[in-house]
């Protein structure tokens, strides 16, 4: 008969748990071990060599947020402080078309790319040859990645972008998809409403989509259209899911303009009848305002845009687009042409539909922030204490052991995590610990990059990477694939 262990690494001590199953928080102590959550219960007379009084705090599972840009920042800055000072613990990176491998073009990433590439340092010929970028960049966080479509279309087709890909370009998109897919990539993501994607026959992602099945991938989507033709986009979406035989996932789902405010009711029951069918989720983030490149589509259905980077005039950057239009004698939309290449914040959401989306089933939470930018929306910084700060606490949008689910366990079952998302003996010690009476999002669209309020402790892989809130130097992330190797 073996002695039960009664020594462990750390022992966080009379904590409310929310194991992120979805059930109600229970108290208990909580020991890591190496990397592992080691016992769960009452550990009285266990002993530890760091021991933390957890007492009115939550300990929760790391954050898992489902929808970062992430790629180049894990290599660039790896201590990934935007994300560990919000409980974010694992970033699905490689959305809305863009990811940063298959790409050998010798000349920097420009256009969409520009968004989250800003040299080709951060890019690699192969999926693999990327994730050993980010292996040797050590990050704080752990990373899961998407192949993105644009990105195979930018590779094969080159500048010859506004067409449908020919069948031999499909069968080359095809064949490096099914490479990525073995080197560890979750699936694919589309961004159809950007130019690069924007010619792609439906029936060309499908044909392209073809691989995920036998791999067990995803689909993951920016859509056509989020505004007046929102409801045809997401008919588009779950089709090319259904043909592909795998789950989908609609990115950061809006209704974007004054007019289609509202309509949530409708592409909300469009997605319920539809999970009869197949298996669909979504992502939605804890604003009314958006951020993207700088595209005279977004500009003339909001109500206010910010630029967020400019590269001939940074000197606007940070700015009221109408207040730089009126400087330059011109309409906003006519300013466009002289201020891109650029990125903006648009204002062209309604609350109530937020609300409504984030309260749907499957709804997970995504920063969709942009590392690069150089005043960023604030959600980089600020998204998930804001769900728990403000649309939990203060709102009760949502039971705080709900939205930690949608956080943590939901995110890690429809990404195909394993061991991660749940407070479980065996898994891996990813953990935030945070007081559920203070946690606020500090960031503002006036100061995007300041930290969150009430997260005091996180862990990643059983290493703590925030102390008190405050970053450690601590590096444990890891790069994790579908098919663990």
């Amino acid at each position: 008969m073996t002695m039960e262990n009664t020594s462990y690494d750390v022992i966080l001590r009379n904590a409310s748990v929310l194991d992120g199953t979805g059930k109600p928080a229970f108290r208990a102590d909580v020991a890591i071990q190496g990397e592992r959550l080691a016992r769960i219960g009452s550990l009285e007379l266990a002993e530890a060599t760091q021991e933390i009084d957890a007492r009115g705090l939550t300990v929760a599972p790391g954050f898992i947020d489902v929808h970062a840009h992430d790629d180049a920042e894990l290599i660039a800055r790896p201590q990934m402080t935007p994300k560990l000072t919000q409980g974010v613990t694992t970033v699905i990176a490689g959305n809305c078309g863009i990811s940063g491998a298959p790409y050998s073009h010798p000349s920097s990433p420009s256009g969409l790319l520009r968004l989250v590439f800003k040299s080709d340092a951060f890019m690699a010929r192969t999926f693999e040859e990327f994730l050993s970028k980010v292996r040797a960049a050590e990050p704080a966080i752990n990373s899961a990645f998407l192949t993105g479509h644009s990105t195979l279309r930018i590779q094969v087709m080159g500048d010859d972008l506004g067409r449908t890909a020919t069948a031999a370009e499909i069968r080359q998109m095809r064949t490096l998809l099914t490479d990525c897919l073995e080197q560890g990539s979750l699936g694919l993501s589309t961004g159809l409403f950007y130019p690069p994607a924007r010619a792609a026959s439906t029936q060309e992602v499908i044909e392209i989509a073809a691989p995920l099945r036998a791999h067990q991938g995803i689909y993951v989507t920016h859509m056509r259209n989020e505004a007046d033709r929102v409801i045809e986009s997401l008919e588009e979406s779950l089709e090319i899911g259904h043909a592909a035989g795998v789950p989908v996932v609609i990115s950061h789902h809006k209704c974007m303009g004054h007019r289609n405010f509202g309509r949530s009711t409708e592409t909300l029951a469009l997605l319920r009848r539809a999970r009869a069918r197949q298996p669909v989720a979504l992502d939605v983030y804890p604003y009314t305002a958006g951020s993207s490149v700088l595209h005279v589509d977004l500009v003339s259905m909001a109500s206010k845009t910010l630029l967020t980077w400019c590269d001939p005039h940074p000197e606007y950057v940070g700015r009221d687009l109408g207040e730089v239009a009126s400087e330059l004698g011109c309409t906003p939309v006519e300013a466009v042409a002289r201020l891109e290449p650029a990125g903006a914040v648009y204002f062209f959401m309604d609350e109530a539909d937020i609300v409504r989306i984030m309260r749907s089933p499957e709804a997970m939470i995504g920063s969709d922030g942009m590392p690069a930018d150089q005043h960023p929306h604030p959600r980089l910084w600020g998204t998930f204490p804001r769900v728990l700060g403000r649309y939990v606490r203060e709102q009760n949008v949502l039971p705080l052991h709900e939205a930690v689910h949608r956080m943590t366990g939901l995110a890690a079952q429809r990404f195909g995590l394993r061991n991660r998302g749940t407070v479980e003996v065996g898994n891996y010690a990813d953990l935030c610990v945070f007081d559920p009476g203070t946690i606020l999002d500090a960031a503002t669209f006036e100061q995007p990059t300041q930290p969150a309020i009430g997260i005091h402790y996180v862990f990643v892989n059983g290493q703590m990477a925030l102390e008190k809130g405050t970053p450690t130097a601590s590096r444990a992330g890891k790069v994790l694939t579908r098919n663990p190797h």
